[in-house]
């Protein structure tokens, strides 16, 4: 069996900069990961694990160095990994203060490699901007304009420019010749802050679209700073495009997608790519999810173009490895192609496809290792045994779930810290694990048994079932065991965030310019 042992700093930075396959990967939750972290560093928790690693890190060969701060979760994973059939798995030497000691950069916030690489385009290619007042005299005035909105759709909902329409990035090279066909519309693209504005922005200027294009300033952030209102609960969406359109497009998607480097495959070189077992391949289908759904390539994964570019180290957490991009029209793929490329990977476009290899349907199903036996309870019984003395529940879905919905008295808790949930916890003669759907929970529920000799049971179904039996619900904080650091709270995202936070994280994306430079293992390369 392989042991673990440590890496240094150095030995990471040089494969970094031989563009080395490697995953680096903090075990903390979400919100310290996001105080700080290096620039390539993979955010996956140790609490979920099991759950996400074989799709991220998909080699077993892989060398995966993993690190906390100093809180004991980096050498437990590193055994959890062993035993999932990783084979060269290291410690980082002195975890995050080691990194910070040799000199390694560190760098804020969630999804930094693509944000930064962002404040790059818009440094090199000067991509045209609009402030929010500018933007709202447009609007005002009832000029000739159109808003894009590059962000997912739920976003676009949640808060949006009025009169937006929801075009998440990579479709707009496709879809804005039909939202824009008047070549002197004036087109600006959104988000909630800067990056997928000036992706998606610089993306129809090099695809060269006829129309002025420029993005919103600062996003819907920009907007709020600037004291005008924005709308709620917008359902603006593209529409389908003729087949003209489609094919315009994914002429201008090629040319881009060349002058990138974009390497071409066909199903035989995919093939060789995927026999090649000392490489990692990631293969993302970037159409919609509902075209995924609908008939997708087997063994592809859903991505949405624009939020591939967006969340490149969530997806794909091994840095060094190629990503093969598949669609059906041409444009989406190319166009995501342009920016990886850009973004230093190795990365293909999937080209000769026909409708018949789009048959496989249905949702992505994540690769799972071997589910822990558990001892399982209905709805019904939990029900009653909540009734009596005696049973504790455990949550162990999102701290964000739990509070807008959750069985009545559940206690929240997160899997790697219940240790320290279990001193929080009254007197159990019995304990039932729940989650959305029992799947993390049952994991917990190996990790609980072993801490204690009280009964462990996991709730058939989860929550969801509970919630589909009609029983009753709550909400709220009351019984949290641990701190909510399950998630960072954005600044961007959502409408209650303070001022100060907005302009901070303004100010934060203006230096990561600096950032970059003065780390020196990024490969960017802006066309």
């Amino acid at each position: 069996m392989s042991t673990v042992t440590t890496r240094r700093y150095h030995d990471i930075r040089r494969a970094l900069l031989a563009r080395e396959e490697l995953a680096l990967i903090d075990v903390r939750e979400e919100d310290p990961f996001a105080q700080d972290h290096p620039l390539f560093a993979a955010n996956i928790p140790l609490s979920k694990l099991e759950l996400e690693v074989f799709d991220r890190v998909p080699r077993r060969d892989t060398a995966i160095t993993v690190y906390d701060d100093g809180e004991g979760l980096a050498a437990v994973a590193a055994q959890r990994l062993l035993a999932l059939g990783y084979s060269d798995v290291a410690v980082l030497e002195g975890g995050l203060a080691g990194w910070r000691a040799a000199g390694g950069e560190l760098f804020r916030d969630v999804n930094v490699p693509s944000k930064a690489f962002g404040e790059l385009v818009e440094s090199v290619r000067h991509t045209p901007s609009l402030a929010a007042e500018q933007v709202q005299a447009l609007l005002d005035d009832k000029a000739n304009v159109v808003v894009l909105d590059a962000r997912r759709f739920d976003e676009y909902q949640t808060m949006s420019i009025p009169g937006g329409i929801s075009v998440p990035g990579a479709e707009l090279v496709l879809r804005v010749a039909e939202l824009a066909p008047d070549p002197a519309t004036q087109v600006i693209v959104n988000c909630a802050g800067r990056t997928r504005s000036i992706i998606g922005t610089q993306s129809l200027v090099n695809a060269g679209i006829p129309n002025p294009v420029a993005a919103l300033r600062n996003g819907t952030i920009g907007w709020t700073l600037a004291g005008q209102q924005l709308a709620h609960g917008q359902a603006r969406r593209f529409a389908s495009v003729s087949d003209t359109t489609r094919a315009n497009a994914a002429q201008q998607a090629h040319r881009v997608a060349e002058r990138a480097g974009v390497l071409r495959l066909d199903r035989a070189g995919l093939a060789n790519w995927q026999a090649e077992t000392s490489r990692t391949t990631y293969l993302f289908d970037v159409r919609t999810p509902e075209e995924y759904s609908a008939g997708h390539l087997p063994g592809s994964r859903p991505v949405p173009g624009g939020q591939l570019v967006q969340e490149t180290d969530h997806f794909a957490s091994v840095r060094g490895a190629r990503i093969v991009l598949v669609d059906d029209d041409g444009v989406r793929a190319n166009m995501s192609a342009s920016w990886l490329a850009q973004m230093g990977w190795q990365v293909a476009v999937l080209d000769g496809l026909t409708t018949a290899d789009f048959s496989a349907s249905g949702d992505w199903q994540p690769q799972l290792p071997a589910l822990p036996e558990a001892r399982e309870v209905t709805v019904e019984q939990l029900a009653s045994w909540l009734e009596a003395q005696g049973t504790v529940l455990l949550d162990f879905t999102t701290s964000a779930n739990y509070v807008k919905r959750h069985i009545p008295g559940a206690h929240w808790a997160i899997r790697a810290q219940l240790a320290e949930a279990l001193e929080r916890l009254p007197q159990a003669s019995r304990y039932v694990l729940t989650c959305g759907s029992s799947l993390l929970a049952r994991f917990a529920a190996q990790d609980l048994q072993a801490l204690t000799r009280t009964p462990v049971y996991l709730l058939e179904g989860g929550t969801t079932r509970w919630i589909a039996a009609g029983q009753a619900l709550e909400s709220g904080e009351r019984h949290l065991t641990v701190p909510r650091s399950d998630r960072y709270r954005r600044p961007y995202e959502g409408t209650d965030n303070p001022r100060e936070a907005m302009q901070g994280y303004l100010d934060w994306e203006f230096g990561l310019i600096a950032q970059l430079e003065r780390d020196g293992t990024h490969g960017f390369k802006v066309l």
